[in-house]
């Protein structure tokens, strides 16, 4: 009842966000005086794109506090195209041509147009830019038209130039200042191309991604029968490859004997940059021969004590195998997954979007000089000009700074954004745990039926599926909300690390440190403890508590036999993905770079090749993890049945098979 609550009152934030907010605030750049540029039905209208008055402000590490540039900010709706200051436009004004000034004029604040004003006190008042300069736009912002000649930074083939104080300025730094905006000024050529690749390829990378599905279900499939041979090859491999190091050891030393002044010892030549040095000396080749033959000892002594345990995990494999090639409907469950993350990521985006716009217009004093005491306050831009401010500190502008309000609503945005945050990994959370549930109750109908595949339900998944929603909610959304809330501490203690990253206190960043580790250890546990409890909540149908308890015990019974199978089934599954993704990507590496001489004419043109192989390759990678999660779920949930059958207090039957097989108190 809680979560449903929680969820109601999840979706109450969301309208109430949706009505407050207004994404164009976050999406569209805004000029000093809180307007939008291309808003339709004001004077902006026709004027899209933003342009910084004295860009050069911008590299002013001000930028990176305050999230400003200290600079006016004027929509315009074309960028400047040429080379140009207020002081040579002032002159052509009164003496030469004025359609030049006009031009310029453009630039200046709405309805400035006072020849009489003096140069200085236009400049410091920032009516007119001091001056502009060829630009082109890029983020609906106006930055310099920047071009490299022969290996040189110019605009408008020009190194260096000067403003409107005759003082001499750099192509660098204007460069410098566009960089404090943003340095993404060449991602919207290499964007494009990208764009295009994915065009031009999108066919052959979808029949990629089928072919990686394909080979993922025939991988698993094949586990049943390959699973053993695929282990004791790689065991064997490994000894074989650690005993050819040892000899090998053993005959570089026997060499080195002849040789005079091999034997030297390490501390005696001290630390030295080549390595090859060492190389050379038989205390070297001494270390690496105990190193690899106390590794080949104890590798073997862990295969002779653990060979019973890694026969059990080789046959939990071949049976979980079996188990998805009855219940193939388990395969396509990570799809349902898939697409309630989609939903729970979107809602939160969006949800966050809005409240991060909500609010009014809130003007804060920008000055270019560190030292203003009325740096950083709220100001009002209609009687900013009448206030002391501006002689205390010259060049001191009432810019747009962000979006907010007084009211409690606005005053707590932050704490909402936080409870968005626990809402969305808690959502997420109880949608992992809603599979893992449902995968563990059709697996656990697979291993508990007498007579395979006979006695297995119909339609096993979706069963378990209702009774995971039917029962189970509130034990799933328990588990869940443990986990959030320790993610969400570890997303503050983050972002104190964030903020205390350039702090001078040592005691400080190191408590910090510890608890960053402390809290993902906590995490780590946390997810192991709630994915067997789930399978337990799957299996007996009781409360998490109860059945985290019952899985922890039971898993302490067979420490060594989890830390085997674990172990095992990590290694064969990350294998599986590596040859997967791994091949599937060797054959779109061969395909796109025109290597197979037989589809040689089909391969489109690209820009770059490495778009659509990256591509096929990352998203092989996924589909083999989603297919291997289920199987990994069903090994998991195997072993505790196995565990549990052979628990000397395994008196009780199972919640998932009760209502369809009367044989199974017998056959405990």
């Amino acid at each position: 009842m809680i979560f449903i609550l929680v969820i109601l009152a999840y979706i109450a934030l969301g309208t109430v966000a949706w009505l407050h907010g207004d994404p164009r605030k976050v999406i569209h750049p805004t000029d000093s005086y809180g307007h939008f540029c291309g808003q339709k039905g004001t004077p902006n209208a026709n004027k899209a794109i933003l342009f910084y008055f004295n860009i050069l402000k911008c590299a002013n590490p001000a930028v990176l506090i305050n999230l400003q540039c200290p600079t006016t900010q004027m929509c315009v709706s074309r960028c400047p195209d040429r080379f140009a200051t207020y002081t040579e436009m002032h002159l052509q004004q009164h003496l030469l041509n004025r359609a030049s000034w006009e031009y310029y004029r453009q630039f200046c604040k709405p309805g400035f147009n006072n020849p009489s004003k003096p140069v200085s006190q236009v400049l410091r008042d920032e009516d007119c830019p001091s001056m502009i300069f060829p630009s082109r736009p890029f983020l609906q912002r106006c930055f310099p038209d920047f071009i490299t000649l022969n290996g040189t930074l110019t605009v408008a083939n020009q190194t260096a130039f000067k403003d409107a104080l005759d003082t001499a300025r750099s192509v660098t730094e204007l460069r410098d200042a566009a960089n404090g905006i943003t340095g993404l000024v060449d991602t919207r050529e290499l964007g494009v191309k990208i764009v295009e690749d994915y065009a031009s390829s999108w066919s052959w990378i979808l029949i990629g991604l089928v072919i990686a599905l394909v080979v993922s279900l025939v991988f698993i499939l094949l586990l049943r029968f390959t699973a053993g041979l695929l282990l004791w090859f790689t065991i064997l491999s490994v000894l074989l490859v650690v005993a050819y190091g040892i000899w090998h050891c053993y005959w570089v030393l026997v060499g080195l004997r002849e040789q005079p002044g091999a034997d030297v010892t390490i501390v005696d030549i001290g630390l030295q940059t080549d390595v090859h040095v060492y190389l050379q000396l038989s205390q070297t080749w001494l270390i690496f021969l105990v190193s690899l033959g106390v590794t080949e000892a104890s590798m073997l002594l862990m295969l002779i004590y653990l060979r019973r345990r890694v026969r059990v995990a080789v046959a939990l494999l071949r049976e979980a195998s079996k188990a998805i090639s009855y219940i193939m409907s388990t395969l396509f469950y990570p799809i349902i997954t898939f697409f309630l993350l989609a939903v729970c990521i979107s809602y939160w985006a969006v949800t966050a979007v809005f409240l991060a716009s909500s609010g009014e217009a809130i003007y804060k004093v920008m000055a270019p000089e560190p030292n203003c005491s009325y740096a950083n306050r709220t100001c009002n831009p209609e009687t900013f000009n009448r206030t002391n401010i501006s002689p205390a500190c010259a060049g001191a502008q009432c810019t747009f700074a962000f979006y907010g309000g007084e009211t409690p609503y606005h005053r707590y945005l932050f704490l909402l954004q936080l409870c968005n945050l626990l809402v969305f990994l808690w959502l997420v959370n109880f949608t992992l745990a809603l599979e893992q549930c449902s995968l563990a109750g059709a697996f656990a109908s697979y291993y508990w039926a007498r007579r395979k595949p006979h006695d297995i339900p119909p339609c096993p998944l979706f069963s378990s599926f209702s009774r995971a929603i039917r029962y189970h909610t509130g034990s799933l959304a328990f588990g869940a909300l443990l986990l959030a809330v320790v993610q969400l501490v570890r997303v503050l203690l983050e972002y104190l690390d964030q903020k205390l990253r350039c702090s001078t206190s040592a005691p400080a960043r190191f408590l910090l440190c510890c608890l960053k580790c402390c809290f993902w250890c906590l995490e780590r546990f946390i997810r192991f403890l709630n994915r067997n409890a789930y399978i337990m909540v799957a299996i007996y149908g009781k409360n998490f508590c109860t059945s985290a308890k019952d899985a922890f015990c039971l898993l302490m019974r067979n420490v060594v036999r989890v830390a085997v199978l674990d172990r095992v089934t990590d290694f064969l599954l990350f294998l599986g993905k590596v040859l997967i993704s791994g091949g599937v990507g060797v054959i779109a590496f061969l395909f796109f770079t025109k290597k197979i001489p037989i589809v040689q004419e089909e391969v489109p043109s690209l820009n770059f090749y490495w778009v659509p192989l990256l591509t096929v390759v990352f998203g092989s990678y996924l589909i083999a993890h989603g297919f291997f999660s289920v199987y990994a779920m069903c090994v998991d949930t195997l072993f505790l049945c196995f565990c549990f059958a052979r628990s000397p207090d395994s008196y009780s039957i199972p919640h998932s098979v009760q209502a369809w097989s009367p044989f199974i108190s017998d056959l405990l």
